[in-house]
């Protein structure tokens, strides 16, 4: 258990984050900070920035002022740098993004055989209890082709649980499943969420947010516009854009 000053040392840290594509100004000075185990979930308008944001923190995307820092290590240029956050951050996209020429365990454990040097029967192992938790033990040997949407990103869920990451990030995970499907990606996220691991959760399931949320953060045209305890953003957002994009998403 840590205690003191690493305690408190936030896990993700964003301080005046500017990021532009040409003219178009995408994220407008961010500043959030997340804790160690905090589960902060990302929600706003289609263009707002929530993606982009999070894209930053393992530098899918490049941001172009401010610093980004990943438990102690500032997000850069500096290749070695780049791939220690990728080790401790793992990422859930919108789309399934598994290789479909492999079965679920090569899926699995590709990235930790042959970049982190992980002998094959433990990564195997590892794999295979991750499937259980997720209740995809049996889906071993499959094809992503051969599992329903839901099945395959809990594989990818799985797989971004490989590398045993200190920060997880999700983004719009559910936005392709249907809603059977839906529900039982968000039932594994939320079991992940009661075990405290760090989330960063970009989502439209305003449900899972009041559930499992810390700290909703609100962004619209690249700003936080508000970042606040889910009972406080839901009963009594602050700005009036939070308030229009509730009653659409609530009347929806």
């Amino acid at each position: 258990m840590e205690t003191g000053a690493a305690a408190a040392e936030p896990v993700v840290q964003f301080k005046g984050v500017n990021k532009w594509y040409d003219s178009y100004h995408a994220l407008r000075d961010i500043n959030l900070e997340v804790a160690r185990g905090e589960k902060v979930v990302v929600c706003g308008p289609s263009g707002s920035g929530k993606s982009t944001m999070i894209r930053c923190i393992n530098r899918l995307e490049e941001h172009h002022e401010g610093q980004i820092i990943v438990d102690g290590v500032e997000v850069a240029d500096d290749i070695r740098k780049i791939e220690q956050i990728r080790r401790d951050v793992g990422m859930v996209f919108q789309g399934i993004n598994l290789f479909m020429h492999l079965n679920v365990m090569d899926n699995l454990t590709l990235a930790p055989i042959y970049v982190n040097k992980t002998p094959k029967h433990e990564a195997e192992a590892y794999a295979r209890q991750l499937l259980a938790r997720v209740g995809l033990a049996d889906q071993a040997e499959k094809y992503p082709g051969q599992l329903s949407g839901g099945q395959q990103q809990r594989v990818a869920i799985v797989r971004a649980l490989m590398s045993r990451p200190k920060v997880l990030l999700f983004d719009e995970p559910t936005s392709a499943l249907d809603p059977e499907m839906i529900k039982e990606v968000l039932q594994v996220m939320t079991e992940l969420a009661e075990e405290g691991i760090t989330m960063i959760v970009v989502t439209h399931e305003m449900g899972f947010a009041r559930k499992m949320a810390d700290l909703v953060v609100f962004m619209d045209a690249g700003r936080i516009v508000e970042a606040a305890p889910p009972e406080e953003f839901f009963s009594n957002p602050k700005s009036e854009r939070a308030r229009q994009f509730l009653s659409q998403i609530i009347n929806h």
